[in-house]
C-alpha cells in the first residue's frame, strides 16, 4: 500500500480565477503519494502552468522539475507587474523580451486591435489548437487564448488566459499583464494581415483611393505583404489619446 502524504498549497491574486469559491486566497491541502513534480499538483488544481510565474516552496523558489515532499508549504504567484523578481525566477530559461503573440480562433478582434498598437499579432480564424501550440513553440509566441484548456499543453511555456470577454478590456488586460503600454507604436502594421507598414507617396496610389479620402487626406501608408492601404483617421487621434493617459 503507497503511503499517502499531504501539502498545503496556497495560489495568490489572479490566480484564483481559476479555483472554486472556496478554495480563494486560502490555504488548500493536497494528498498525494510518491513524489509528483510541483506542475501536477498545480494543473490537478486547474491552475494552466503558463499562468504561474514564482513557485516558492517553504521559503525557497523552484521550478517546474521540483518534486513535492510531505509537508511542503507551496506559494504559487502570478506574474508582477511592478515588482522585479527575476533573482528568484527559475521557471523558465529566459523572458521574451520581445513580446509576440499568436492568437486562437475566439480573439480576432483582438488581434486586430493588437496590431493597431504596433504589436506582432498572429491570428487565422481556422486554426486549431495544435497549429497554435506548434507556432507558438517554434516561433517563442506568448499564446493569447480564451481556452484555458490550451494552455495546460506541456511544450507551452509563454501563454495567458485572457479574462475579459469586450475586446476593448482584453486590450487593457493584455496591455498590463504584459507591461505593454511602453512598447505601443501605432501604425506600422497591417490590421488584416500582421505585415509591415511602409510610407507610400500619394501619387503612387492615387487611382487606388476613393473621392474624398483623396480629398483629405496626404499621408499613406502600403502593406508591403497585402499591399492594402491606410491613412491616419479620426480613430488614430482617438487612439492615441486613450493610451496616452493608459499608466
Amino acid at each position: 500500500m503507497k503511503t499517502e502524504y499531504t501539502a498545503e498549497f496556497r495560489f495568490y491574486e489572479e490566480l484564483n480565477d481559476f479555483l472554486p469559491p472556496e478554495q480563494h486566497k486560502r490555504a488548500i491541502q493536497y494528498r498525494f503519494s510518491g513524489h509528483p513534480g510541483i506542475k501536477d499538483p498545480i494543473e490537478v488544481f486547474g491552475v494552466p502552468h503558463t499562468e504561474v510565474e514564482l513557485i516558492i516552496v517553504n521559503g525557497q523558489s523552484v521550478g517546474f522539475d521540483y518534486q513535492l515532499q510531505a509537508d511542503d508549504r507551496v506559494a504559487i504567484y502570478p506574474v508582477f507587474e511592478s515588482l522585479d523578481i527575476s533573482p528568484l525566477l527559475k521557471l523558465r530559461e529566459k523572458p521574451l523580451r520581445n513580446p509576440r503573440f499568436i492568437l486562437d480562433v475566439n480573439l480576432g478582434k483582438l488581434a486586430k486591435r493588437m496590431r493597431l498598437l504596433g504589436f506582432d499579432s498572429l491570428y487565422r480564424n481556422d486554426y486549431r489548437d495544435e497549429e497554435v501550440v506548434k507556432i507558438a513553440v517554434n516561433e517563442q509566441r506568448i499564446i493569447l487564448t480564451r481556452d484555458r484548456r490550451l494552455l495546460y499543453v506541456k511544450q507551452i511555456n509563454h501563454g495567458y488566459w485572457v479574462r475579459a470577454v469586450d475586446a476593448e478590456s482584453q486590450v487593457d488586460e493584455v496591455l498590463r499583464r504584459f507591461d505593454l503600454h511602453g512598447s505601443i507604436h501605432p501604425f506600422v502594421r497591417c490590421l488584416v494581415c500582421n505585415g509591415m507598414l511602409a510610407p507610400v507617396a500619394k501619387a503612387d496610389i492615387l487611382d487606388c483611393l476613393e473621392p474624398k479620402t483623396r480629398l483629405y487626406y496626404e499621408v499613406f501608408y502600403q502593406c508591403a505583404d497585402c499591399r492594402r492601404i491606410y491613412w491616419e483617421g479620426s480613430h488614430m487621434q482617438d487612439m492615441r489619446q486613450r493610451f496616452a493617459r493608459a499608466p
